[in-house]
């Protein structure tokens, strides 16, 4: 089939062009939609960019461009691989720039095989309208939950918190939602190039956009309780002193007595591994006596504390409930590298050449009960555990309210922490659930069933956050069906796509 009969740009064109560039570009504004930038329709305008530029791409051509875009996203929106390699990994300047570029270029991989999938799978403009969301966030899916234990970081959802689009999310979701977006760039890319269709699919954009602003205004989730007065601490202890032997006694103390001053909250929230220590090192000359003193108080305190399994070599991340009723959660879903080593024996080896040192554990399951706090049980995250969704569902009809806790200190004061926290706010959205988020170094914040922050803590700054929120029951859209449902109509839309364009080619020769 010649170019005339596929409306491809030829193969002769100039090795980089201003498209590619385009492409590059695009990727550097879809970045800057998410926190701390916050310019949340930059998002749109990116993947309108990045659409455009596939629209009569040959396929190795899609690639290329995919894969700048990646190159632009990643290289801005995960540089803080940098800064966690570098500060505190141990690794030296000239290693940690070759690691970081080596991250961005694997993840920038995926958007490029978006790009050739887009070409191959969506050759007739009247199907691609529906195809290339699809394949967009399937791509995004693969990303997020199959590959190296999942990469959720960048969903275009994300950004998206302060739009009307927010109004789909305790519906569909962040990857349902993350369709409506790449959806709105497909319409407006279409409607750009089709004059004939050009009014319908305006009407179907502003449609779409009201009904989520209309959205907005339903409260999937009631009130079941009187509020509970709560306290977040955020010790802001530097990742490098952390874990120094003679700083352990005074980490322990400063702990102590910002919850010594606090005994009327009802519940208190300690960040993650925020006992420099195991569990069997503290528990009876530390951990035991204060949980008598929060049991005198009527106080429930979450904490965060490193533990031993059966064995030495079994070692968990977990929280741990003390006061009123005790109780253990150990975090299942661990963070690749940091946590555990993918690709062994490969991984390892490089590590020790590099002298880094990173903790490995072992995953505490997926059926664990409930922690309870406060009188009621909640939802329980460790660090990056809280960008998956679907871990956040399970169980969730048994749960008031969420908690997550988390270490960004290896990341310093990078655009990290902001990300981290924009993702968890998608989690309360979800849920209908208020979200209690202590951090070592920030950002410790509550965040409303709204996805809303109703307060936090700067980053770096020691202190108490105190506040109150309310015990919540009922089910969101989203947490009944998940995820499934989105994104086996998305499979059905790319197959549906490309079947449309096999015949439309089989006519055309």
């Amino acid at each position: 089939m010649n170019d005339k009969m596929t409306n491809r740009e030829p193969d002769n064109i100039p090795t980089i062009s201003w498209v590619d560039l385009a492409a590059l570009t695009a990727g550097i504004l879809y970045t800057l939609a998410f926190a701390p930038f916050n310019q949340s329709y930059l998002a749109l305008l990116a993947l309108c960019i990045v659409f455009t530029s596939w629209r009569k791409a040959t396929p190795g051509r899609a690639i290329l461009r995919g894969y700048l875009f990646g190159l632009g996203a990643f290289g801005l929106g995960v540089s803080w691989v940098f800064v966690s390699m570098h500060d505190f990994g141990g690794a030296n300047l000239f290693i940690s720039g070759l690691l970081t570029a080596l991250f961005v270029a694997f993840w920038s991989m995926f958007p490029a095989l978006t790009g050739y999938l887009a070409v191959k799978l969506t050759p007739d403009p009247a199907t691609r309208i529906l195809g290339l969301p699809s394949i967009w966030v399937l791509m995004d899916y693969f990303r997020g939950q199959m590959v190296l234990n999942g990469f959720p970081w960048l969903l275009c959802a994300y950004s998206q918190l302060e739009t009307p689009l927010a109004g789909y999310v305790p519906i569909v979701g962040v990857y349902g939602t993350g369709f409506l977006l790449a959806l709105s760039a497909s319409i407006l890319v279409t409607a750009a190039f089709d004059r004939q269709r050009r009014i319908f699919l305006s009407l179907l954009l502003i449609t779409l956009w009201g009904t989520g602003y209309y959205l907005q205004s339903i409260a999937w989730t009631h009130v079941i309780g009187n509020p509970l007065r709560i306290s977040l601490i955020q010790g802001s202890v530097s990742q490098d002193q952390k874990w120094l032997p003679e700083n352990r006694q005074k980490t322990l103390q400063l702990y102590q007595s910002m919850t010594e001053a606090h005994w009327d909250s009802a519940i208190i929230v300690w960040p993650e591994t925020a006992i420099p220590a195991y569990l069997s090192e503290v528990q009876d000359y530390f951990l035991l006596p204060l949980s008598r003193t929060a049991q005198q108080h009527g106080t429930d305190l979450v904490i965060s504390v490193p533990t031993h399994g059966d064995t030495e070599d079994e070692k968990y991340n977990a929280v741990i409930t003390l006061g009123k009723k005790s109780g253990s959660y150990r975090k299942d879903h661990l963070l690749p590298f940091g946590e555990y080593l993918p690709w062994q024996p490969i991984s390892g080896f490089i590590l020790n050449k590099l002298n880094m040192r990173l903790g490995i554990f072992t995953p505490g399951g997926a059926n664990q009960p409930l922690l309870e706090a406060g009188g009621y049980p909640f939802i329980t995250s460790i660090c990056y555990e809280d960008a998956f969704g679907d871990k956040a569902i399970r169980d969730l009809a048994d749960a008031a309210f969420l908690v997550n806790v988390t270490n960004d200190g290896w990341f310093g004061d990078s655009i990290e922490p902001h990300q981290h926290l924009q993702i968890a706010r998608m989690r309360a959205l979800e849920t209908g659930r208020f979200l209690l988020r202590s951090t070592n170094t920030g950002a410790t914040a509550i965040v409303g069933p709204d996805g809303g922050i109703i307060t936090r803590i700067p980053l770096f700054k020691s202190g108490v956050l105190t506040g109150f929120i309310s015990p919540m029951a009922g089910i969101t859209p989203y947490a009944k069906i998940g995820d499934k449902p989105a994104l086996l109509l998305m499979a059905l839309l790319v197959s549906g796509t490309y079947f449309w364009g096999y015949q439309g080619r089989k006519k055309a020769v």
